[in-house]
């Protein structure tokens, strides 16, 4: 169930030399799962023009797309249930030739349409009536008369394409696979669905009207659950699908007591040419910090990690050539905060509640991964200073979980250099003597304090416009 947390009013909460007091009611809700809505459109999984989702969207059905779409917003809670789905997903990659292209879209559209509505023949197919009742709506009901003539034809390719679900050869077959064929077999062994099989566009009239009659009676009660385990079917194939398509690799996913994150040739998926990062975080360097100019790859390897991470609690390829990762209890990113004008409350102030609500996060369990872009933009560079450093401070004091933090302060390694626990690493970009610029992107050891800020304003010839026209 969902928990609730309410804000004290006047609550004092403390970040170093600097106290930040809360003097309105918030409310915030920590959801039992392992990623929340913000942290979902930091790392553009359903949301821009080019997004996560709609890559890996590849299933052949608008139900396998509502599954996969679920199996995103709620990763597995077991580590076992996830080796499950992901043994499911390594199925479909062995076998991706033999997915039924029987079963479309509007395969699914039009038996639901068909279990669900009443219209149809009135009398049984034994029946003298039925003949007349034919041809009765043949002439004056053509629509329902077509309806249920088509629906039987998307019947024979639904009890066809389930028939080859079930009886796909393999010797290492899944527990989730197992069970979605028994569930479709369930339904193969009813003798209308044996005269299903039998069917095809050139079975007489009178024959798919005396299918069509007894499937509403027959064969309703099988739907909800033979739909059900089809769309997970067809979710793990688009999973598998992408994972192929895209050259991802299956990671290794650990339930070991020490957390760690090892990728090589780590990137982006959304790029047209990513540059490759890689990068190891253990319980004994369990943080991040890396800085660069503007522009330089930061939010974009941040981005990297968590869009990774999720695809590997998911149980599906990450875009990387090796991957390991420990079973986390969360990914959650303070990234692209929003104000709220309508509460008046401040960009800084909803920059404390994000890094509220993971400190909270971080107390209720370990094992989670926290990605931090630019922490308290909202506020001058003193106090952005003073924050940033008395946060993590704390931060480093909870080595069960990993940290990734990108800034611009990059003053704060004389204070952090003695930290063991920290990985300290910068995006490269050649500055030359004149002024030029070019990003590397690559990822390179220690730290960077490269400005390239007032040389982007002045080569966009801002200041040029600014000037008073003589």
């Amino acid at each position: 169930m969902d928990r609730e947390i309410i804000v004290e009013k006047n609550k004092a909460y403390y970040f170093g030399e600097k106290t930040i007091i809360f003097v309105s009611v918030a409310t915030t809700k920590l959801f039992s799962v392992h990623i929340d809505t913000i942290t979902l459109k930091d790392l553009s999984i359903f949301t821009g023009t080019v997004n996560v989702f709609d890559l890996m969207n590849r299933c052949s059905t608008h139900l396998g797309s509502k599954q996969l779409r679920h199996f995103v917003m709620h990763p597995q809670k077991k580590y076992a249930d996830l080796q499950q789905q992901q043994a499911a997903v390594q199925y479909w990659i062995r076998h991706q030739s033999e997915w039924p292209e029987q079963i479309s879209n509007g395969t699914v559209v039009m038996l639901r349409e068909f279990f669900e509505s009443n219209e149809g023949l009135h009398y049984k197919p034994s029946s003298w009536l039925f003949s007349v009742d034919a041809a009765l709506q043949k002439v004056f009901n053509k629509n329902a008369y077509s309806l249920l003539q088509f629906s039987v034809m998307h019947l024979i390719d639904l009890a066809k394409g389930l028939q080859a679900l079930s009886a796909i050869p393999d010797e290492d077959e899944p527990a989730l696979i197992m069970h979605a064929q028994e569930t479709f077999v369930q339904l193969l062994k009813e003798p209308l669905c044996k005269d299903l099989l039998e069917m095809d566009k050139h079975t007489p009239l009178r024959k798919l009207m005396h299918v069509g009659y007894h499937a509403r009676r027959v064969l309703k009660k099988y739907m909800p659950a033979v739909l059900d385990q089809f769309a997970k079917m067809d979710a793990w194939c688009a999973m598998a699908k992408t994972t192929m398509a895209l050259g991802f690799t299956m990671p290794v996913v650990i339930d070991d007591p020490e957390i760690q994150l090892s990728a090589e040739k780590l990137y982006h998926p959304l790029l047209q040419k990513p540059v490759p990062y890689d990068l190891s975080l253990t319980d004994m360097q369990n943080m991040l910090f890396l800085t660069g100019a503007n522009m330089s790859g930061k939010s974009t390897l941040l981005r990297s990690l968590g869009i990774s991470a999720l695809l590997a609690h998911i149980g599906m390829g990450v875009p990387a050539t090796a991957y390991t990762i420990s079973f986390l209890d969360g990914i959650i990113t303070n990234m692209q905060v929003e104000d709220n004008i309508f509460l008046g409350e401040s960009y800084f102030f909803a920059e404390v509640q994000r890094m509220k609500l993971t400190a909270q996060k971080i107390q209720q369990s370990n094992r989670q991964l926290v990605l931090m872009d630019e922490l308290f933009k909202g506020t001058n560079v003193h106090d952005a200073y003073e924050c940033s450093k008395a946060v993590i401070q704390h931060l480093l004091q909870h080595r069960n979980n990993l940290f990734a933090l990108s800034t611009h302060l990059y003053e704060l390694y004389d204070e952090l250099k003695g930290a063991p626990n920290i990985l300290f690493r910068y995006c490269h970009t050649n500055i030359t003597e004149e002024g030029d610029y070019k990003f590397t992107y690559a990822l390179k050891e220690g730290v960077s304090n490269d400005k390239i800020g007032f040389i982007v304003l002045k080569n966009e010839g801002v200041l040029d416009l600014l000037k008073l026209k003589s």
